[in-house]
């Protein structure tokens, strides 16, 4: 539990005059179920963005199991920061791709569910399995290797039958109970056999039985995939339950961060999130 997986230093997003992030460091250790809360608008996806590429953030660094993977310390203050005695002279960039970033072992889930709505459960599942295939887009795209294709194919439906949705496998996607997709996106992600799962509000738009079932669901991944996940949440009984430490943003800061009941009984996190956490969801 100890070893660190993803590690965020000094990360800085910002839209113009809008700080979106601002100065973030946090770590996930192997193993661990992490969660970062916050109000609505606080920062919290736009995080997300900056560790799988989607943003380039404005300063800051990210690692991934000891490597880093995304890096941009411009002219100015983190340079001098970075750079020492070459203050005001250093400039340095590095801004993977969201695909070599889930190439690299992270994967993500969205709060508006992301699926290939008119294809079948099992091609969505398929679909992710090219992402970490060996071969190149040529022999993807007719089929010239067949033995790779049939292995995929054969661990996509190992998948499925692992998550109970080997049942499902020729039903279209968009056709599926809600609960069901998010199910799906999840084990979608899973077929790019990731190191580091991130879930951004996996349990919007769920009923309490259903974000009960996604709790066990995901303390089961976690066992079962051995993974590190670190996941984005409004609902405060869910991050409760399963999280092993607790960062939360406001405003793009970081105002507290621990294990659950520090975070709960702490005044700032009350005064700024759990006192208004029912109209976050909202």
């Amino acid at each position: 539990m100890s070893e660190n997986i993803l590690h965020l230093d000094h990360v800085t997003m910002q839209f113009g005059g809008v700080v979106a992030v601002d100065d973030l460091t946090l770590d996930v250790n192997q193993g661990e179920i992490v969660a970062l809360i916050g109000p609505n608008g606080a920062g919290k996806t736009t995080a997300f963005n900056c560790i799988t590429g989607v943003y380039e953030p404005t300063n800051g660094q990210v690692s991934f199991q000891g490597q880093v993977i995304v890096e941009n310390y411009p002219q100015g203050k983190m340079a001098a920061q970075y750079a020492g005695e070459n203050k005001g002279m250093f400039t340095h960039r590095l801004a993977p791709t969201p695909d070599r970033i889930t190439q690299l072992g992270i994967a993500r889930t969205f709060q508006n569910i992301r699926l290939f709505g008119a294809l079948t459960v099992f091609e969505n599942v398929l679909i992710a399995k090219h992402m970490r295939a060996k071969q190149n887009f040529l022999s993807a795209t007719f089929r010239l290797n067949q033995k790779e294709e049939q292995r995929m194919r054969e661990e996509s439906m190992k998948l499925l039958e692992e998550q109970g949705l080997a049942h499902l496998k020729d039903e279209v996607a968009s056709s599926l109970p809600y609960g069901l997709q998010r199910r799906l996106e999840i084990a979608r992600a899973l077929a790019t056999n990731p190191k580091l799962l991130l879930l951004d509000e996996p349990a919007a738009g769920m009923n309490p039985q259903e974000t009960q079932e996604l709790t066990d669901f995901i303390r089961q991944i976690r066992e079962e995939y051995q993974l590190s996940i670190f996941m984005i949440e409004h609902h405060m009984d869910l991050v409760m339950q399963i999280s092993d430490r607790i960062y939360v943003l406001d405003f793009g800061k970081l105002i507290a961060q621990g294990p659950p009941e520090a975070i709960q009984n702490d005044q700032r996190v009350i005064d700024a999130y759990l006192g208004v956490a029912d109209d976050a969801e909202n």
